[in-house]
Order: structure tokens, then sequence, then C-alpha cells
């Protein structure tokens, strides 16, 4: 079994997703991120970044003693090895898989976080901060847009961890203030990618523990109103 510390958000749909696609049994740990439970010293010493989501699989493949993985890339890789699903075993088409969902960890979410906060979230407006993460946001939905349009349904063909990665942040798009009409090839992988049952379920999971946030749940999930140790770590 493995217990999924989860919140509804983009990097936990990846895993929720992940978990109903390759049918591992799992059980949710709500976290609350406005409430601080990303931490509490429990939830530290499983991700000592103080970021969901993190796993613990309570019957690793080694048969050893329980695994706890942090970060969600990492996650989705172990899920893949463990499963034996959506990760090709083939040396270029691994690899080609690994660098789209590094492509997503260090440039599609960092970048749509960004533009996310400074839109939605920032007690000012920043114009230059605004300009300069929208304008990375299109150029990051361009790149994807013409990497699919040469000629795959999927990121790298088949269906695999790469497009589980991806999802999630696209979901996000009308947030971002950008619309899927500009990116023809985006729009058709989304939908086809969107159309399955198990994305379905893997979304959602944990729905209805999704709360509008208040000024107090903004400072601790912005790190402002973080415990000292985590402010430390951030």
């Amino acid at each position: 079994m493995i217990d999924l510390h989860y919140a509804p958000t983009p990097n936990g749909w990846k895993i929720s997703i992940m978990l109903e696609e390759c049918g591992l049994p799992y059980t949710v740990v709500p976290m609350q991120l406005g409430r601080g439970d990303q931490y509490t010293p429990e939830f530290l010493k499983l991700s000592p970044n103080g970021r969901m989501p993190a796993i613990v699989d309570h019957t690793p493949a080694d048969g050893g003693a329980a695994v706890s993985i942090f970060e969600s890339g990492a996650i989705l890789i172990y899920l893949a090895e463990k499963s034996g699903l959506f990760m090709p075993t083939e040396m270029r088409k691994r690899f080609d898989v690994m660098q789209w969902l590094m492509w997503q960890m260090g440039g599609l979410g960092p970048m749509l976080g960004q533009n996310g906060h400074f839109l939605l979230y920032a007690p000012e407006k920043i114009p230059y901060a605004m300009d300069r993460y929208t304008r990375e946001a299109r150029r990051l939905y361009g790149v994807l847009d013409a990497h699919l349009g040469e000629g795959r349904d999927y990121i790298t063909g088949d269906y695999s961890i790469a497009d589980m990665a991806c999802f999630p942040w696209i979901m996000t798009h009308k947030a971002q203030g950008l619309t899927l009409d500009d990116f023809p090839n985006v729009k058709r992988w989304f939908a086809l990618v969107r159309a399955r049952p198990q994305v379905q379920a893997g979304l959602a999971v944990g729905k209805q523990e999704k709360k509008p946030m208040d000024e107090q749940a903004r400072k601790i999930m912005f790190g402002v109103d973080a415990p000292a140790h985590a402010q430390a770590q951030q």
C-alpha cells in the first residue's frame, strides 16, 4: 500500500493520475496547504523542502522497510519503475520521456507557477514580472505545440509519465491568461489526455478538500507566515 500525501494542485494531480493509471493501491493523506500541513515536523521528514506531494511505499520492490519519496518527478519515475508502466525500457525512448519530464519540472511548472502567482496572488501588480512570466509561459506552450505538431498524439509518441507531468499544468491555462486556441496541437493533445477515465479519476481525488484561500492561508502558502525552520529551507 502507498500513502499519498496530497492536495489537489497540479503537482498533486500528477501523482493521483499516475496511481489511477497504473492501478497501484493507495491511501490519500489529505493536506491543507493553507493551514501549513506542509511545514509540520512529520511531513518535513518525508519532504525536507516542505512541498507536497510525497509518498510512502509500504511494500517496496526490494521487500525492505517502507520507502518515502518527495518531488513529483521522482515520484513519477519511482511509480513507473514499480509498476513497469508508462516509462519505456529501451534506452532512446526512455530518455525521450525523461527529458520531457525534466522540461516540465525545470521549466513549464516553475514558470507557470510564477506567472500564476504574479497574475493572481501577488499583493501588488508588478508589470515587469507579469510581462516577463506571461511571455515565458507563451514561449513554453509554443515549444510543446511545435513538438506535438510533428505527428505525435502524445508527447513522446506513446502515453507516458511525461504527459501526466505536463497535463495538470496545462489545465491551468485559463488562470494563466492563455487560450489553447493559440496552440492547436496542445489543444488536441489536451483533449486526448483529459478524455482518459483514469485521468478523470485522478483529478477527482481530494476535490472536496479544495477550499478558497483567505489572506492568512495565502501568507502560509507563500511562506510569509511559515515556521522559521521551513522558511530557512525555501
